[in-house]
């Protein structure tokens, strides 16, 4: 608690909300006793010195606002821990600009705040209620997982995606996934993953947690243990059902098939294969943290369960017989044969090498799949390069475009609530 009230008022408060625990090392100090503690013999402060102090100190007193600017900036240019201090500051009045203005996110009061304070801070609480910062700890939380959770999937699709079609370009002049399929998995990986993931709603666990550190990358081990392991998997059943499928269920064989062939069973088995294991692999990608029971919850987001139920349901549709919709019966007829000329069949050869073409389709499948690699790449190292709550939250738009997604929201490993009157008080530190 950082406060310009005096000693005994602030010590009787910070107990009340926790902040004074007994049996604890800690200290409270006045700003004068402060300020003579950090600084040296010329009165230039030593980060040295206030490092010695900051890990301790629970109630700062009597302090003005270069006092709260000066605890600020000491604790984010600590470097005594394993990672740097993400530093959270509550406040109402004007003294307490700088401090809301140097923290990494500003809390304000929005309605004793004055507009100073409101215009130094990040994030404003309409209700002045410290409860809604918990809110805000969890809502930041929630997004921050829901943005792993997507790349995690999307990353394990293109990375097998990619893999299969250049396998197919290079070993049988074609890719076992054809474009107007792959149209299909980018809707899936794209538009429907992206909704059912980023709808999840947060729950009381995400508090049970540290905080993610300044400088911790947005995908984990973890996750990156889960991409190449469901990678593996993946590539391992649609290799073997490419090179032994017609083996397996005794079909007649799609590879090397002859130019405008019609589909064949061997790789519409491939293709449902590929895409059923998208649909598993989404609902692993709801747990980022190495959870064991990836179930849990998932009936309490309805917008998850019908998009896989409706994914699943639009695969299936295709298996319906053609003659047996009457309704569509005169949809998509084009002329008979008789009605095409022998001149206009010489111009459509001339004009398109279907030959070519299908050659082709397998390269053209696997640049694509590297340039979406490369953008999640981009995207990946655009939240690394923000190191705090307050960039991340001015990079979010150039962000969203890419992930149909908000951004994320750092949380305070040390947290100082500072304002001029008794009623303030701190979250405290983890």
């Amino acid at each position: 608690m950082v406060t310009g009230d005096n000693i005994n008022t602030a010590r009787a408060i910070a107990a009340k909300c926790g902040i004074l625990q007994p049996g604890e090392d800690f200290l409270c100090l006045e700003g004068k006793e402060f300020n003579r503690r950090i600084r040296n013999e010329k009165g230039e402060i030593e980060q040295e010195r206030l490092d010695k102090i900051w890990p301790k100190l629970r109630v700062l007193a009597r302090s003005s606002p270069t006092d709260k600017h000066t605890l600020v900036k000491g604790i984010i240019d600590s470097t005594i821990g394993e990672q740097r201090q993400v530093v959270a500051v509550t406040g109402d009045g004007t003294n307490d600009g700088p401090a809301l203005k140097k923290a990494d996110v500003g809390f304000a009061m929005g309605i004793a705040g004055t507009d100073v304070a409101k215009e130094a801070s990040d994030i404003i609480l309409t209700d002045d209620n410290f409860s809604s910062i918990v809110k805000a700890v969890m809502w930041g939380r929630n997004v921050y997982d829901s943005i792993s959770k997507f790349l995690q999937f999307q990353l394990t699709v293109n990375v097998v995606a990619v893999v299969v079609a250049f396998t197919g370009a290079c070993i049988t002049q074609d890719s076992p996934l054809k474009a107007v399929q792959m149209l299909w998995v980018n809707l899936i990986m794209d538009t429907f993953a992206s909704l059912a993931l980023a709808t999840e709603p947060p729950t009381e666990s995400l508090l049970l947690r540290k905080p993610y550190g300044r400088n911790k990358p947005l995908i984990s081990r973890t996750m990156m243990k889960s991409i190449l392991g469901h990678s593996v998997y993946q590539l391992s059943i649609i290799f073997s059902l490419l090179f032994a499928g017609e083996m397996i269920f005794d079909i007649d064989s799609g590879r090397n098939a002859p130019l405008h062939a019609p589909p064949s069973e061997h790789y519409t088995i491939i293709f449902n294969t590929f895409v059923l294991m998208q649909l598993f692999n989404e609902v692993n990608a709801r747990k980022i943290h190495g959870e064991r029971n990836v179930f849990q919850g998932v009936f309490g987001n309805p917008i998850f369960c019908a998009i896989v139920l409706g994914t699943f349901g639009i695969q299936v549709i295709a298996t319906v017989p053609t003659s047996h919709l009457k309704c569509l019966k005169e949809a998509g007829h084009g002329p008979s044969k008789d009605e095409i000329t022998d001149e206009e069949m010489a111009e459509d050869e001339e004009e398109i090498d279907h030959a070519e073409r299908e050659l082709r389709r397998g390269q053209i499948l696997w640049f694509r799949g590297l340039n979406r690699i490369q953008t999640q790449m981009e995207v990946v190292s655009t939240f690394k390069r923000s190191g705090s709550f307050q960039g991340a939250v001015r990079r979010r738009s150039s962000v969203l475009s890419q992930l149909h997604e908000v951004t994320n929201l750092s949380t305070p490993t040390h947290v100082i609530l500072s304002a001029g009157n008794p009623t303030s008080a701190t979250i405290g530190s983890e």
